[in-house]
């Protein structure tokens, strides 16, 4: 089975946290699902530098990435994924979607409100679990 590594933003403004909804897509268990933003790591980098590229290609944002929350192992029917999540504190609001067909900013008692793709619940779980002033 296909091997994917990946990394995640979880962007965190004040007491919101940004996450944005999937395209449609062929996959079902993927296709309109909302997840963190981030993408594959290409040869040649770090995971803080593919994930700066990332959020530059699909929210038009300049980060900093802050610290590593959780790596989570996921197996979905036709690939297997693992996803590095960062913390990544932002002061304003300002993204352009490039690949993504909504945004929500969601607080913690909002954070279960959308349907989230499989590999991004265990990193929910987490969020869910934490007090989010300490991010």
């Amino acid at each position: 089975m296909k091997k994917i590594e990946v990394v995640a933003a979880i962007i965190k403004l004040k007491d919101e946290i940004l996450s944005v909804q999937r395209p449609p897509h062929k996959l079902d268990y993927i296709s309109e699902k909302f997840e963190f933003p981030g993408g594959k790591i290409e040869a040649g980098e770090t995971k803080e530098q593919s994930l700066r590229r990332e959020l530059k290609e699909e929210l038009k944002l300049n980060a900093d990435i802050g610290k590593h929350l959780i790596t989570v192992e996921h197996s979905y029917p036709d690939f297997e994924l693992t996803m590095h999540a960062y913390i990544v504190n932002v002061n304003s609001k300002d993204i352009s979607l490039t690949e993504h067909i909504s945004q929500l900013w969601l607080i913690k008692e909002e954070i279960y409100s959308v349907d989230w793709a499989a590999a991004d619940i265990p990193i929910v779980d987490k969020l869910n679990s934490i007090e989010w002033k300490t991010l």
